[in-house]
This record gives structure tokens, sequence and C-alpha cells, in this order.
């Protein structure tokens, strides 16, 4: 596992063992998303819930995203996240919590302008954990999510709206848009 390019390109990344803690998205999928979040990401603020090694948000640092947050309950991916992000040299750019991602999204008053949901598959977790990431979006906020391909998702959660889906063999990928409006 690498980063794809940006700041740190080429920079390899630590991982965990276990696919119940963590599930590293595939180059093939990672370039994918990328592309889908290329023209947002200068300057943002990013969550990368369910972080595991952190490869998301580093990725996202490492291409122009100005802050990225990391949080995962798991302890050991919580250290791999702050190692890698020492490796790669963008941990000044970034926040690392070990905390569940349910209740940072609920209590947090931060705002993203990118959330990626990433978590371990078969768990509908991604299902339960957007309307709760639509809390803590900026209005016009874009949430990529990525599920096992056989994973339906439902079209609105919250103030979110599906606006598309991509299929890559066992993986989808599937993008909502914050339509909360700014008061």
């Amino acid at each position: 596992m690498r980063v794809i390019t940006g700041k740190a390109r080429g920079r390899k990344l630590k991982t965990l063992e276990g696919e119940d803690v963590v599930r590293p998205t595939s180059d093939k999928v990672k370039e994918a998303m990328f592309s889908i979040v290329h023209f947002e990401l200068d300057g943002a603020t990013v969550l990368d819930a369910f972080a595991g090694s952190g490869q998301l948000g580093i990725e996202a640092l490492s291409r122009g995203a100005a802050k990225a947050y990391f949080i995962d309950e798991n302890k050991a991916a919580f250290e791999t996240v702050k190692e890698n992000l020492k490796l790669t040299k963008l941990f000044d750019d970034a926040v690392v919590l070990n905390a569940d991602a349910f209740t940072y999204m609920r209590n947090t008053q931060e705002k993203f302008d990118i959330v990626f949901l990433d978590p371990p598959y078969r768990k509908e977790l991604v299902a339960n954990a957007l309307p709760v990431a639509a809390r803590c979006c900026k209005p016009g906020a874009l949430v990529v999510c990525e599920t096992d391909a056989r994973e339906e998702l439902p079209e609105t959660a919250g103030t979110l709206t599906k606006f598309r889906e991509y299929k890559y063999s066992k993986t989808k990928l599937t993008t909502y848009r914050n339509q909360e409006e700014t008061l």
C-alpha cells in the first residue's frame, strides 16, 4: 500500500492484519476515488472515519487537502495512522483520534468538505453512518462511501442525497452530496 500522488507520492504505508480491523483500498479503487474528489481537494477539510491505516486521509493531504481528521476506535489502527502520518511528513496537517466514529460524528463541532466512509465490509456500517455523517458536513460537502458491490445504500440519509455509484469488481463507491443550504 502506497501514496499514489502528491507531496507524499510513492511513500509506502504501514497496515494492519485482519479484515475485521482494516481492509486496504486497492490502488485501482483509490485512484478512482480520488478522480471523483480531485477538484474538491484543494484546501479542503477531510474526515477519514473508520480510518484503519489512514490511507484515504493521507492521500487527500498529499493531494492538497488543508487538514484531515482520522478517527478509529482500534488502538492499533490509531497508532498505525500516526506512524503513517510521520512517514509521509503530513502529521502537522492532521488530527488523529482514538474514538468511535459514530460518537465523534455525533458530537463534533467541526464541519467537513469531504467525508470518507470506508468501514469493514458486510456490517451495514455505512448505511448507519450516513445520517450521522450528514451532521458534520458543510453545505455542498461530498461523502464518499466504499462498500461491497452488493451492498445497497439509501437514496437519502439526513441531508445527504445519493449522487453517483461506481462499481469496480467486488467494490462499490457511492457518493452523496449534502443538500443543506447555508443560512
